[in-house]
């Protein structure tokens, strides 16, 4: 009978459990790095932490560095550092192969974008149909754009104002980021800055993404039932998949008219030309391909520099002589409030260029650890050696808190990079919310832009008082993907008070 065999089939798990064990504990290639021997053995202590505790490994992960020092063995398979100064061996320029680890890529519900490409040479090749787009250049020749949607917003604040209503200014800023980048995807803008709400399907999207992020990683095949289940189905498991289906057919809609509106051959070509070009492989250029590699850019190009603006409001409305002391040096090259003014001409003024950093820091990008693999290389840090092939990572939030780099690390305090500038130290290069190296972000010089330019228009413009806003509002206590909160997304809430002449 079957029963007969079940002590046979049990021992020999047993056994082959204990074995397994015995081999990551001692003879595996990183047996000799520190860290707890459960996580060496095991990736259930981290799924316990990130799927059962919902976000919470990262805390593990930096008591383990308290413990013991700055690289852990957080599971059988990888490696993290906490190093500020190592940041660029782990995510090295494009002349030393980084490839990204094929079991963390799933997270991303996106398997044929730039982001979830393994590849060192595939992505070099899909980053390159893109790289001209985002080039400070083009940027630049991006400004009547960008401006428009700034002026549009704070049309709005100020409606705001007239009507004393109260402003939920994280929704706000995530529509001018979501209406800037479909805008430049598409030549179409999806204009939720004209809602009343600023009804905001990609952030909402991203929310509802970045909560199941570690839940993809674990179970890389849900992903893939759940598009193709019933919306009804889906959503008994995952119940954001209602903006996730939203932002599909806006998507599906946006697409369709811009592959009706390429016959037309218009001047201006957008993200989605360059990638629908003829010359790009067909592979390259399919309708799955498209999708995801839209799900990423309009995801990306939202939320990190909409997260970086509700940080600003939240500490600029919190602290008004910090926020007059910006006012005063825009004055110098913003006379009015909507007096004309470039990017450059911002750039130069250093009290902003430390809130714009400050903001970026507190806001940290993604803080999911993002693990590089050196397919061929062997690193050193310090007296351990890296194997080729060890997926390695860090993690934006310890780099942006780091005391060394940034001493009183929780303060809001433009003042460090001014102070640092003078001693002629470059703090920029401990910025890392969109990573470094030859996987950094796209968009990088995108999210400045809109930056500087919507941090410049709001602090000459408007006084803003805070509403039912606490610091609890902005404070990171777990990862999915992005920081969350207590209650959940960053929220900061605000009721214009005052125009500025």
């Amino acid at each position: 009978m079957l029963s007969d065999y079940y002590p046979w089939l049990l021992a020999s798990l047993i056994v082959y459990l204990a074995v397994k064990s015995i081999y990551r504990l001692y003879f595996h290639p990183l047996s000799k790095f520190p860290g707890p021997k459960l996580t060496a053995i095991t990736h259930l202590y981290e799924f316990y932490h990130d799927i059962i505790r919902n976000g919470m490994f990262i805390w593990e992960i930096e008591k383990m560095h308290e413990k013991y020092g700055p690289i852990v063995r957080i599971n059988p398979r990888e490696i993290h550092i906490n190093d500020p100064s190592y940041y660029d061996e782990i995510y090295a320029s494009s002349s030393r192969i980084r490839e990204k680890d094929p079991k963390f890529v799933s997270s991303f519900m996106a398997d044929t974008s730039m982001v979830s490409t393994i590849s060192h040479g595939h992505h070099r090749f899909r980053r390159a149909l893109l790289n001209n787009f985002f080039s400070k250049k083009s940027i630049l020749d991006l400004a009547p754009l960008v401006q428009s949607k700034v002026d549009k917003l704070m049309d709005r604040l100020e409606e705001a104002y007239k009507d004393k209503s109260i402003v939920e200014l994280d929704a706000a800023f995530a529509g001018l980021t979501a209406d800037v980048i479909t805008q430049y995807c598409y030549g179409r803008s999806w204009d939720y800055l004209s809602h009343k709400d600023y009804n905001s399907t990609v952030r909402n999207t991203v929310n509802d993404i970045t909560a199941w992020f570690h839940i993809n990683r674990f179970f890389p095949f849900l992903p893939r039932l759940l598009e193709i289940a019933p919306l009804w189905l889906a959503c008994k498991f995952q119940p954001g998949r209602p903006n996730l289906a939203q932002m599909q057919t806006n998507m599906h809609a946006t697409l369709s008219a811009h592959e009706e509106k390429s016959h037309a051959k218009s001047s201006q070509q957008t993200i989605f030309d360059r990638l629908t070009d003829p010359d790009v492989p067909a592979e390259e250029k399919t309708a799955t391909r498209l999708k995801d590699e839209s799900l990423i850019l309009l995801s990306a190009g939202t939320e990190t520099t909409s997260r970086a603006l509700t940080v600003m409001s939240f500490y600029l409305s919190r602290d008004p002589a910090m926020r007059s002391r910006l006012r005063d040096e825009l004055k110098q090259v913003m006379p009015t409030p909507t007096s004309p003014v470039t990017w450059p001409e911002l750039e130069r003024l250093p009290y902003l260029t430390g809130v714009v950093n400050e903001s970026l820091r507190l806001s940290y990008g993604v803080i999911i650890r993002l693990p590089r693999v050196a397919p061929t290389e062997a690193l050193q840090y310090q007296n351990y050696t890296i194997p080729p092939g060890t997926p390695m990572s860090t993690i934006s939030y310890f780099v942006h808190r780091n005391p060394t780099v940034f001493p009183d690390p929780e303060a809001f305090n433009p003042d460090r990079w001014i102070e640092a500038a003078e001693k002629g130290e470059h703090l920029s290069r401990f910025i890392v919310s969109f990573t470094r190296g030859s996987r950094m972000c796209l968009g990088l010089n995108l999210a400045y832009f809109e930056l500087y330019t919507t941090i410049a228009a709001f602090v000459r413009r408007f006084d803003v008082d805070l509403h039912n806003t606490e610091l609890e509002d902005i404070r990171i206590v777990k990862d999915l993907g992005v920081g969350y909160t207590k209650h959940g997304p960053m929220n900061v809430s605000g009721r214009i008070v005052g125009l500025v002449e």
